[in-house]
């Protein structure tokens, strides 16, 4: 375990995001500046018009189609140092989607790790998250409170299957919200294709050659949803799509169907109903409450900076019944120039 006394001033925040004066980076910023550090390829962490990105060599395809495949995004193995300015910079995975990191930075033996986003259960759509020793740790808190506790990820694509079957009894199709990048891979790793056919949304259909180039298990014979392909779908197939395409033109389609939703956010009572679903799924592609504790202690970090969601209890929680040094890191956000889709990432986590 190591050990500090005092927060880090190896990052702090600034209006333009996280700053290491050290190294003259930015981690995940929020407005244009020279060098940005990327720890994963959503709309609220990676935006465009920076003059250089950096992030893991995994996710570099990934982040260039979102945010322009000419981006100037260079790339870095899992666990390669690099020195930047005068600090030592190394990527590891996250967990959270493919190429998420965390990003390490050491200077004269201080470190501090900036996780982003990130979750501790297995997923075969991405690298597996792994802790990483440190004196400082920035995590964030978006499901940050007790009664955010995920249940085994087999369980729950289990559930999937079996609603899949019973709408096929049915003669509905199934559509499953999930967000396009990331969530939405995972669930296409994690059902049983032999079902039926599966459609996927475009938005979900163009971040799958990224998947497959990097070796991860999407099945084949997925094809993109459209109203050519309805008559392989009706009755029997499944849909994977953005939440944002509930009540248009392009989902009416396909009727009838039930309509679900995979996201943390279906761990609360009313979720489903407020959205008007037949089902709700509980995965998240964020670490949940027992998973941050269980990441603080693995760290064997002393000083814990905490971000996005639920910040306040989970500071409350580690001054009190840890003893650690905790603060709520400010976190600016704007909207990513040119990003488009019409998805929100908060309610589809």
């Amino acid at each position: 375990m190591v050990n500090s006394s005092s927060p880090s001033r190896l990052v702090e925040a600034t209006p333009r995001g996280l700053y290491c004066a050290k190294g003259d980076f930015y981690i995940d910023p929020s407005r244009r500046v020279a060098r940005a550090l990327i720890t994963h390829a959503h709309s609220d962490h990676a935006r465009t018009g920076m003059a250089a990105y950096l992030t893991a060599e995994s996710g570099v395809n990934v982040l260039r189609e979102r945010i322009g495949l000419d981006a100037p995004v260079a790339g870095i193995a899992f666990g390669e140092r690099r020195m930047i300015g005068d600090v030592s910079v190394s990527f590891h995975p996250a967990g959270h989607l493919l190429g998420s990191s965390q990003i390490r930075v050491e200077h004269r033996g201080e470190v501090c790790v900036v996780t982003g986003d990130y979750k501790i259960a297995p997923d075969a759509s991405c690298e597996t998250f792994e802790p990483v020793p440190c004196h400082h740790l920035i995590t964030e808190a978006t499901f940050a409170l007790p009664v955010y506790r995920w249940p085994e990820p087999q369980v729950v694509f289990d559930q999937i299957n079996q609603w899949w079957r019973d709408n096929q009894a049915q003669g509905r199709v199934s559509v499953l919200f999930a967000y396009s990048l990331g969530k939405a891979q995972r669930v296409l790793c994690g059902i049983d294709p032999s079902i039926g056919p599966i459609g996927v949304h475009g938005a979900v259909d163009k971040m799958l050659p990224h998947y497959r180039a990097a070796g991860r298990p999407i099945p084949a014979g997925i094809f993109k949803a459209s109203a050519e392909q309805k008559d392989r779908l009706k009755g029997r197939g499944l849909i994977v799509a953005p939440g944002s395409v509930q009540n248009t033109p392009w989902l009416r389609k396909f009727a009838p169907y039930s309509l679900a939703f995979a996201s943390g956010w279906m761990a609360v009572r009313g979720a489903r109903r407020r959205r008007a679903l037949d089902r709700g799924f509980v995965v998240s592609d964020h670490v949940d409450w027992q998973g941050i504790l269980d990441t603080v202690d693995a760290t064997g970090a002393q000083t814990v900076g905490v971000t996005h969601g639920y910040a306040d209890p989970l500071v409350r929680w580690l001054r009190e019944e840890k003893g650690l040094q905790a603060y709520e890191v400010p976190m600016q956000r704007y909207a990513s120039e040119g990003e488009s889709g019409g998805e929100s990432e908060e309610l589809e986590k």
